[in-house]
């Protein structure tokens, strides 16, 4: 079974290791909703009790699908999602984070979850033209209403946290992290340490990346979101970064463990408050991620994965440009 990390100093405690729930529904090829639900009652039966989702996830389809599994187990889950995108059209066409739209939001996503209240709601993306002390102060208005717990921010830069905590203290930071994206290691963490806000780190094994499992961007369908969205997956950039995900399954493999467990072991060791969210959509891959809680790394292991995006240049930035403008930072 999973052990319990507190997210930050607000009180939230969760799994070691949550489950990210958008391939159910998004971005990731066709939904299997049958086994969706199975990896979901899987998930729980070991010991996860933190789940990711929202809106933009669909959208609406994520929600809606965990709001189906969580009759009858929401004492024993602790629910993640957000707000963000203006979905108006059949896409998102951009941010929005005014507080009514926030408002609404959080009454929509509660109705699709079938439950009354959120434990962690993050705002998805900052938004540019909205004070972020806004926003801060609409969220702890639904904090003091009872339809949020806690409040999180996604991709957010270091002044954007600093002042949103002061308004309204953050429990966590959700944002990429992970063997081959190191980028919030110079600014963030140490925000983060001194603020005592946790981190939860979305796509830990690099868009499945770091567990040797990963293909060209051309073959994957159209329907996936690595056939067209992921740089580091295309032409040049794909056989470069073979050398960095060799070498974590080099290192796995004389543990007896595989690449996920690896990559997973090494960020939970970076920080008791650090709750990687793997996502999955099957239980075998549920699985394997999981065995990571158990796999300890030994000091040398450690060095010698610190120094890897050192010795192997990751190629390829992480977003497209029509992504990378949302990250505040």
């Amino acid at each position: 079974m999973l052990k319990l990390r507190k997210l930050g100093r607000q009180g939230l405690e969760v799994s070691e290791l949550g489950l990210g729930c958008m391939g159910m529904s998004h971005a990731y090829g066709v939904a299997d909703e049958h086994e969706s639900l199975a990896t979901l009652d899987r998930a729980l039966a070991l010991g996860v009790n933190f789940f990711d989702t929202a809106e933009f996830y669909g959208p609406y389809r994520n929600e809606e699908l965990l709001g189906r599994w969580l009759k009858g187990r929401r004492p024993h889950v602790i629910v993640a999602t957000k707000f963000g995108f203006d979905l108006s059209k059949t896409r998102a066409s951009g941010v929005d984070s005014r507080p009514a739209h926030i408002r609404a939001v959080v009454d929509a996503s509660l109705k699709r979850l079938q439950t009354d209240y959120i434990d962690l709601l993050y705002q998805h993306r900052v938004d540019p033209e909205v004070p972020i002390e806004d926003v801060a102060g609409t969220v702890g208005e639904l904090i003091a209403a009872g339809k949020v717990r806690y409040f999180g921010l996604s991709e957010a830069g270091v002044e954007t946290i600093r002042r949103a905590h002061r308004v309204q203290p953050v429990s966590a930071l959700q944002s990429e992290y992970s063997l081959w994206e190191r980028n919030l290691e110079t600014d963030i963490l140490p925000l983060l340490h001194e603020l005592g806000i946790g981190l939860v780190p979305f796509s830990p094994l690099g868009r499945g990346f770091l567990t040797g499992q990963a293909k060209r961007a051309e073959d994957y369908p159209q329907n996936d979101f690595r056939s067209w969205g992921d740089p580091r997956l295309t032409g040049d950039n794909y056989e470069a970064n073979l050398r960095l995900a060799a070498t974590v399954s080099k290192l796995a493999q004389a543990r007896g463990a595989t690449p996920a467990q690896v990559a997973l072991a090494w960020l939970l060791q970076q920080g008791a408050d650090i709750v990687p969210i793997p996502g999955s959509k099957r239980r075998a891959h549920l699985e394997d991620n999981l065995g990571g809680a158990n796999l300890s790394l030994t000091a040398s292991e450690l060095t010698e994965l610190n120094a890897l995006t050192q010795n192997i240049q990751v190629a390829g930035a992480r977003y497209t440009e029509a992504f990378a403008h949302l990250v505040n930072r």
